[in-house]
């Protein structure tokens, strides 16, 4: 990975993981369909996430557009990005200590992370 792809997978996730607050707190009625209005800037952060993940690690392509998910179909999509940029951090970052940095272009970097959630 590349700095700059860093950078635009940490932006992707933070709205992935504001989505999927959003939407979780909406599972009260899991069945009721989303607007098309949120469907477009959901699809539009996963386009963008997927671009970044690449096949090893892309869970979904995209919502259909004719199909309107539901927002349980929502929450568990979100869930599996948030746990696949997991991995693809836990693939490319090291830990010194308690501090986490991106391996940037194969090459240990001083760009902090999160520590992974599931360290494989």
């Amino acid at each position: 990975m590349t700095a700059t792809e860093i950078d635009i997978l940490e932006k992707a996730e933070a709205q992935l993981q504001a989505f999927y607050t959003d939407f979780n707190s909406l599972n009260k009625k899991p069945n009721d369909a989303i607007s098309e209005f949120k469907l477009k800037l959901i699809n539009r952060v996963i386009i963008q996430a997927n671009e970044l993940l690449g096949a090893e690690y892309k869970p979904f392509d995209e919502f259909d557009a004719d199909a309107i998910p539901s927002n349980s179909d929502v929450v568990m999509i979100l869930g599996q990005y948030l746990n696949c940029i997991d991995k693809l951090r836990s693939d490319n970052a090291k830990s010194y200590g308690k501090a986490w940095y991106w391996i940037v272009d194969g090459i240990e970097s001083k760009i902090r992370t999160k520590a992974p959630k599931n360290r494989i």
